[in-house]
């Protein structure tokens, strides 16, 4: 959360002519209600099952550049189809950098509660080592632009390319 998936993923989507597909939108398609509703109705088991199939499915599709939540990562299922049918690029930001950028945001389920501070630190130690076994490509993004991360991956995407 905070990391800039979705402003870097429209950049990178303008630098390189493919599609940005957001898994969250996707499901907020299907289901026709926002993310937040999804998680009060359902918890986070019914949205992250859903998450799921979404993901599978997006991930067999070629040409894209997907952008998916924080936390698709916790599931072995979308870790494998992430993995195996693309390239994941890991946006690392600080803890610090995550609050401050979404502190005021009250669309997001997971921060709203009395300790949104130590939700994302407890979040972080979860889900980093997961983030890090699927990452082909890490980028730091507390000290740069979301020009200058979209750039470093499109960088780091041809250098892959060339291997």
């Amino acid at each position: 959360m905070g990391a800039g998936k979705s402003t870097i993923g429209k950049i990178l989507s303008e630098l390189t002519s493919l599609p940005l597909i957001d898994s969250d939108t996707e499901i907020e398609k299907r289901t026709g209600a926002d993310i937040s509703w999804v998680f009060d109705v359902e918890g986070e088991e019914g949205f992250r099952k859903r998450e799921e199939v979404v993901i599978d499915e997006l991930t067999q599709k070629k040409g894209i550049i997907l952008a998916t939540g924080g936390g698709a990562v916790k599931n072995s299922n979308n870790r494998k189809a992430l993995s195996s049918r693309g390239v994941v690029v890991y946006l690392k930001t600080s803890v610090d950098k995550q609050y401050q950028r979404t502190c005021r945001d009250t669309r997001r389920p997971l921060l709203n509660n009395s300790d949104p501070l130590g939700t994302l630190t407890r979040l972080m130690a979860e889900r980093e080592p997961l983030y890090m076994e699927v990452a082909d490509i890490v980028v730091e993004t507390d000290q740069y632009s979301a020009k200058q991360i979209a750039l470093q991956i499109v960088d780091k995407f041809d250098e892959l390319k060339d291997m």
